[in-house]
């Protein structure tokens, strides 16, 4: 990856975090209503994306677009089935999802190496 898209991603992460904290820090800004959706949309998209292997770059983009929002639907169903509708608490869960799907796919990534390591012996 060149360094035009390691930059591309840092800005990425950089305003999902701010869209992130925006939310949960109830500020009210402008700013607020781009990039809290912005987080919503991309983060559960490219934690699952990290889960998948050599794939061309449409399936993994429609894959994340689609894991996104089947995600965020799914959240915001069972926020209102059970009568707790809360943005801030979307917005942690969000955020919890998507690390816990990174530990996932850190756990898996280092496994598979060790497994690749072990099997050139």
């Amino acid at each position: 990856m060149g360094r035009k898209g390691v930059a591309v991603k840092a800005v990425l992460a950089v305003a999902c975090a701010a869209g992130a904290l925006l939310a949960l820090a109830d500020v009210q800004t402008p700013a607020r209503m781009l990039l809290t959706p912005l987080f919503l949309l991309v983060v559960p998209g490219a934690a699952v994306v990290g889960l998948l292997r050599d794939r061309d770059p449409l399936a993994t983009l429609t894959v994340g677009l689609a894991a996104s929002l089947a995600i965020n639907v799914l959240l915001a169903e069972a926020m209102l089935l059970f009568d707790a509708w809360s943005p801030r608490a979307g917005v942690a869960t969000i955020g919890v999802l998507g690390f816990f799907l990174l530990v996932i796919r850190l756990l898996y990534r280092g496994q598979a190496s060790v497994e690749q390591g072990a099997g050139s012996r």
